[in-house]
C-alpha cells in the first residue's frame, strides 16, 4: 500500500492506482465528496470549501474544486473522461459541519449547511444518486478511499473509523 494521497483544501485527487488510499482530513465545515466507479477502477475524492463560487472572489474557472457545485461538475468530467459510467458511481459524502457554536451567528456563517445544501442540490441537477453520507454536527472528520477494495470510511475526530 502506497502512503496516503491527502486531498488539502479545494483540491480533488482522481486514482486508477489500486494501491491508493485518498485522505481528506480536517473535513469541518468543508465537505468531502466521493466518487467510485469501482468497474472502471477509477475513483475521485473533492475537498470542497465553499458551496458555490459566488461565495467566493473569485470565479469557479480559476479553481472549481474550491466549489462544492462547481468540483462536484469538474470531478464527475474528470471520472467520465477516465472510463467511469454515470450509472454506475457511487458516490458518498462526508463533513458540513457547524464549527461555530454561536447561536447568534447568521446562516451565511453556517457554511457546513450550505455545502450540504450545495452538494444536494448538484448531485439532484446531474442525477446522481447519493449512496451515503455523514454531514452536519458540530465536529471535525476524516474521510478515507481504500482503492483496493473501493471502500469508503469517515472517523469523527475522537471515535474510531467507520465504513460510510
Amino acid at each position: 500500500m502506497n502512503e496516503p494521497q491527502t486531498v488539502g483544501l479545494a483540491e480533488m485527487y482522481l486514482s486508477r492506482n489500486p494501491q491508493d488510499v485518498l485522505v481528506a482530513y480536517g473535513l469541518g465545515s468543508c465537505l468531502g465528496v466521493v466518487m467510485l466507479a469501482p468497474v472502471a477502477k477509477v475513483a475521485g475524492l473533492l475537498h470542497a470549501v465553499l458551496p458555490r463560487a459566488t461565495d467566493g472572489l473569485e470565479s469557479a474557472e480559476s479553481n472549481p474544486y474550491k466549489y462544492v457545485e462547481s468540483g462536484i461538475e469538474a470531478m464527475l468530467a474528470d471520472l467520465l473522461n477516465n472510463g467511469a459510467s454515470r450509472t454506475r458511481l457511487t458516490i458518498r459524502v462526508a463533513g458540513g459541519a457547524n464549527m461555530l457554536l454561536s447561536s447568534g451567528l447568521t446562516r451565511s456563517f453556517d457554511i457546513g449547511t450550505r455545502n450540504i445544501e450545495a452538494a444536494r442540490s448538484a448531485l439532484q441537477r446531474l442525477r446522481l444518486p447519493l449512496a451515503a453520507s455523514a454531514v452536519g454536527g458540530h465536529v471535525g472528520r476524516t474521510l478515507r478511499v481504500y482503492m483496493a477494495e473501493s471502500r469508503v470510511t469517515v472517523r469523527v475526530a475522537g471515535q474510531k473509523e467507520e465504513e460510510l
